[in-house]
């Protein structure tokens, strides 16, 4: 059979479909950030993969994007727009010394994220696969989250494949009012470079200050 399936828009069904739920602690969340004030911080500027762009900003849900570890949060983030050249990625030192690394807690007793996840088998049962990562046109995955925040599972975000790191998962969060926040709250801000696992990822990702 010749080619395959590109990702479409999500399924016109989808509410009716169940998501596969995974519970998970505000304490396992890492995010690299040029602030350590008003985070985590819901953007709703329509820009990034998972964000909503309906043109009534005033209407538009949050999103705030996550790794389980520094080094995705880095990825990224710091590496967003940028590719590596034979020795890996050079990166000039204000990039790094302006930013933060930043954990997080639950904001009241026993808090937990309740999360979809948008990867493997689960999201290939929902008729998705890994261009929801790794497309450059964002429109189909701007889609696909907002098809998920109107899902009546009510979900606080979902689980995806970094598109950076693709062995490695990442987290977008959603903030349908401001007025009600999640069970999330900063917990502490480091200065990147000072972080316990900031050398190990600059080694593991190749990257040369300049």
């Amino acid at each position: 059979m010749a080619g395959t399936l590109q990702l479409t828009f999500p399924p016109t069904d989808l509410n009716s479909r169940d998501l596969d739920i995974t519970w998970v602690s505000p304490a396992s969340l890492y995010r690299v950030s040029r602030y350590n004030t008003g985070e985590p911080h819901f953007g709703r500027t329509g820009d990034c993969r998972f964000d909503d762009a309906q043109p009534d900003v005033t209407r538009r849900f949050g999103t705030c994007y996550f790794g389980f570890n520094l080094t995705v949060a880095f990825a990224e983030s710091v590496l967003h727009n940028l590719e590596p050249d034979a020795n890996g990625f050079s990166v000039p030192l204000t990039e790094v010394s302006s930013r933060y690394a930043l954990s997080f807690k639950a904001s009241r007793k026993e808090a937990t994220l309740k999360l979809a996840k948008l990867y493997g088998t689960a999201l290939l049962r929902l008729g998705g696969n890994g261009e929801l990562s790794g497309t450059p046109n964002y429109t189909l995955p701007q889609a696909w989250a907002a098809a998920l925040v109107a899902h009546p599972a009510r979900i606080d975000g979902f689980i995806y494949m970094s598109r950076r790191i693709n062995d490695s998962l990442a987290v977008v969060l959603f903030e349908r009012d401001p007025a009600k926040r999640l069970g999330i709250r900063m917990d502490q801000d480091v200065p990147l470079h000072h972080h316990p696992d900031y050398l190990a990822t600059e080694k593991d990702l190749g990257v040369t200050l300049t």
